[in-house]
């Protein structure tokens, strides 16, 4: 069910190179970037984040360019069920598109991506490979 829009905001484990190398091959071109209204949460049982609404939170991330339609097709499925990318504005006004989580087990706290970098990047990545 992907949306056509040629960007992605992304605010997880999809912010780090190894991660989208492991998935796509490659690194696609990203620029930061922050959306209102949403924050990546921290989810029950995953070290990964959802992102879900916050109202007056602003949520920094980055924006993927240049995707191709199978590197979306790959991203989607990477992401699964309980995730529906939906169209969001920027900030700046930008337009992009990005995987919003519908599962459940949202907890209060937002998710840590530096603690994700320090402690499960690696074993992460190599389950990818």
């Amino acid at each position: 069910m992907a949306v056509e829009h040629p960007d992605l905001f992304v605010y997880g484990t999809l912010r780090f190179p190894e991660v989208l190398a492991a998935l796509l091959g490659r690194v696609p071109p990203r620029a930061p970037a922050r959306v209102r209204g949403w924050r990546a949460a921290a989810l029950a049982g995953h070290v990964y984040p959802g992102l879900v609404p916050a109202p007056g939170v602003i949520t920094a991330g980055l924006v993927l360019s240049g995707l191709t339609a199978a590197e979306r097709r790959v991203l989607d499925e990477f992401e699964g069920p309980e995730y529906e990318p939906r169209p969001l504005e920027l900030t700046d006004g930008g337009r992009t598109c990005s995987y919003v989580w519908r599962g459940s087990g949202v907890l209060a706290e937002d998710w840590d991506a530096a603690a994700f970098a320090k402690c499960e990047l690696p074993a992460y990545v190599a389950r990818l490979a």
